[in-house]
């Protein structure tokens, strides 16, 4: 089983490399203790799905890998840098390289599909309309969703919003995409649609993802690598063979609801 390693444990070795990598998160709200101790990291092109009862502080977990929360203590690297007591900046610059799908897609419902996915490229580069639009359009062409560019998210469905959402996070060229439970919501054939756009994009782009999902056995068809939170802390990190094989209790029962 793959255990996340400290950032004590990486030091010492030397190979603090992952593009992504938790030490000893903690946060709470008041007197709730959501994370309590998290050590992860995630690797190069590696897709890692992050699964837990509702409460336990997964969707939390990705606020604070992109700065929208603060951690209690610890520390969050991306690529390297610690992002604690970054100015905004500076963390507006790392966020640049963080792509974030989120759960209800999150669009904008004044601007067009098209234009949805050209918001992040009109406030943070340099192109010109025509170099923007063409962007927008290759991205959702990649996506399946060419036909649709100047329909509002109103007049799409839920799994078309989900792709635009994937396309915007995209817009930027990250190479670490956070997913919010992508498949809430979808009818089961939408869902796994969207299962294999992650994978598919893991192979076109290398991507670096972290996935927090319900959809315990839809995951399977995209996950590296499961990490089952409880109580704030990581129950177990593995694949979901090794899941399947924990004799801990909570992992059984958890894998028994989500049958």
């Amino acid at each position: 089983m793959r255990a996340g390693k400290t950032m004590a444990e990486q030091a010492k070795n030397g190979k603090n490399q992952e593009p992504l990598v938790v030490g000893r998160l903690h946060k709470s709200f008041g007197s709730q203790k959501v994370l309590n101790g998290v050590d992860l990291s995630v690797a190069r092109g590696e897709t890692v799905v992050v699964l837990g009862r509702s409460g336990t502080g997964k969707s939390v977990l990705l606020k604070l890998l992109v700065g929208l929360q603060q951690p209690d203590s610890g520390s969050i690297r991306i690529h390297g840098q610690d992002i604690g007591g970054l100015g905004m900046d500076q963390l507006n610059e790392v966020r640049k390289k963080i792509g974030f799908l989120f759960q209800q897609a999150a669009l904008y419902d004044s601007l067009t599909v098209e234009q949805n996915v050209e918001f992040p490229l009109v406030r943070h580069t340099t192109l010109s309309d025509a170099e923007r639009g063409k962007k927008a359009r290759d991205l959702l062409a990649s996506l399946g969703m060419e036909k649709d560019l100047n329909k509002m998210p109103s007049d799409i469905s839920g799994g078309m919003q989900k792709r635009v959402g994937l396309a915007r996070a995209l817009a930027l060229d990250p190479d670490i995409l956070l997913f919010d439970e992508p498949t809430s919501g979808l009818d089961p054939i939408t869902a796994a649609e969207i299962g294999q756009l992650i994978v598919k994009l893991k192979k076109e782009r290398n991507l670096t993802s972290v996935v927090v999902t319900h959809d315990v056995h839809g995951a399977k068809s995209f996950a590296d690598r499961m990490v089952l939170l409880r109580d704030g802390k990581v129950v177990i990190d593995g694949t979901f063979v090794q899941l399947e094989k924990s004799p801990d209790p909570f992992v059984v029962q958890f894998l028994k609801d989500a049958a």
